[in-house]
């Protein structure tokens, strides 16, 4: 296992080569409630660009220009419940600012899952990884993320697609609640002491964010089932009663807590070269520009193309 403190990591503060100073990446959130406490002395702070919808444009510009002046590049990320105001607004600076050192990240994860995965990204941010390595990490941790609440009503759940009419239909039962799985796989069952969701197969913590439901199930019954290594209690997002269509919920999700353990899956993938904007990348998606590697006709020719040229 690589060691991010011995093995090629560089830390914040120090050089990442000779006569290089390095400077972290900056991890931007919409929200205080998306910046979670750190998990480590290694967790970076977030950047919070709080209320993008409702400030005057000019201070939002401004604001995010100062974190790409300060630290090269910006990675947001922001749930897929955030108020489509602040999203257009996000597309609008990064448009306004015509820069390709902001990158937009919207997981297709719950809100309180974002939260941990931005954290992830912020413990990940003080390493020597570069920033569209680091920006197309979020997309790989999402696989190691189980996420999911404990409802007291389904009856406006819209987005998890295992939920059908009949359990629709029993959420209306006086006192049911309901373990609901949204990531990795989609599953719904009725909480009980008996009866608990599929989890992770490996070593993970769980962060847990009650609203306003009354229960132990996720303490008492899941995370024991689930072999959890450790647990923490935070608040619940502003973004999750709309999310779970109820502030009736307590929200849950299991990670992988070492930065030791997210480096080694991070620098285990092969990386490539962005053939748009020249940055590295691991996987099929540039997340700065979003380019998508060049179909492979298109690769074999440019070198045929580029001697051709030089013969004449």
């Amino acid at each position: 296992m690589k060691s991010p403190r011995c093995t090629g990591v560089t830390p914040v503060g120090r050089t990442a080569g000779i006569g290089e100073l390095r400077v972290p990446t900056a991890i931007a959130v919409t929200g205080a409630d998306l910046a979670l406490p750190p998990q480590d002395e290694r967790t970076l702070p977030a950047a919070v660009l709080a209320d993008l919808d409702r400030q005057p444009l000019d201070g939002a510009l401004a604001a995010v220009q100062a974190l790409v002046d300060q630290y090269g590049h910006v990675i947001v990320v922001y749930s897929r419940s955030v108020p489509a105001a602040v999203e257009q607004r996000l597309h609008t600076i990064r448009s306004l600012l015509e820069s390709d050192r902001i990158a937009l990240f919207r997981p297709d994860l719950p809100p309180l899952a974002t939260a941990v995965l931005a954290r992830q990204l912020r413990q990940l941010a003080s390493c020597d990884l570069g920033p569209g390595v680091l920006a197309s990490a979020g997309r790989l941790l999402t696989h190691y993320l189980h996420a999911g609440a404990l409802l007291g009503s389904v009856a406006r759940l819209d987005r998890v697609p295992v939920v059908g009419l009949t359990s629709h239909a029993r959420s209306w039962v006086p006192g049911s609640q309901f373990g609901v799985l949204a990531h990795p796989q989609p599953e719904l069952v009725k909480a009980t002491p008996e009866t608990v969701l599929p989890g992770p197969e490996f070593g993970t913590w769980l962060l847990v964010a009650r609203g306003q439901l009354q229960s132990d199930w996720v303490t008492d019954v899941l995370a024991p089932a689930w072999k959890v290594q450790g647990l923490r209690e935070t608040h619940l997002p502003a973004e999750s009663a709309d999310w779970w269509g109820t502030g009736k919920a307590i929200e849950f999700c299991a990670y992988l807590p070492d930065l030791s353990v997210l480096y080694q899956l991070v620098t285990s993938v092969r990386q490539s070269v962005c053939h748009w904007c020249g940055i590295d990348v691991i996987g099929d998606r540039c997340v700065f520009c979003s380019a998508t590697p060049p179909p492979t006709s298109d690769l074999t020719a440019r070198p045929a193309a580029r001697a051709l040229t030089a013969g004449d």
